[in-house]
């Protein structure tokens, strides 16, 4: 399946950061913005909202704290007691460093996979390339040509004026 989108390359990140606005507030759809590096405020300039990673790290690792507690447990009181130098057979404090580390394991692992899939960023996934420099010194602002409610002419004309030295339509397989 094919998409059409409107790319507008530009050298400079002000630049970039003012058409996304600039577009934004004129009603076009961005679909994404591509850069050689992290720009701050360009998020708050795409109108996206705060990540949900967050509570995936939390859940994560809240399952992995209760997890290695309630194993520990069940080791140490349940299934197989041994009465060490006079300790209680639920000694919980000597349990937190497994606890811990399983926590952490835990979150990182399930918000790296957490990222991967809601990125599709999957073995297999094509990348879009929409410009070869754009991991160099091109940045790049792609709006999506859903329907006809996208007015290319106009949207060139915009893009022109908003600094952006070339403008393309791309049609990309997804």
């Amino acid at each position: 399946m094919f998409k059409k989108y409107l790319v507008g390359h530009f050298r400079e990140e002000d630049a970039l950061l003012g058409a996304v606005r600039a577009m934004r507030e004129r009603g076009f759809a961005i679909e994404d913005v591509y850069s050689p590096y992290a720009i701050h405020g360009i998020d708050e300039a795409m109108g996206l909202k705060r990540s949900r990673l967050p509570y995936v790290t939390f859940a994560a690792g809240f399952a992995g704290l209760a997890l290695a507690m309630a194993f520990q447990y069940w080791t140490s009181v349940v299934d197989w007691p041994i009465n060490v130098g006079g300790k209680p057979d639920n000694s919980t404090l000597a349990w937190l460093p497994v606890a811990f580390e399983i926590t952490v394991l835990l979150g990182a692992l399930s918000t790296v996979a957490a990222f991967l899939l809601r990125s599709r960023l999957f073995p297999g996934s094509r990348a879009r390339v929409f410009h070869p420099r754009v991991t160099s010194d091109t940045f790049a602002l792609v709006l999506e040509q859903r329907d006809a409610s996208l007015d290319e002419p106009q949207a060139r004309r915009l893009l022109g004026e908003l600094g952006a030295f070339a403008v393309e339509s791309k049609e990309v397989l997804c």
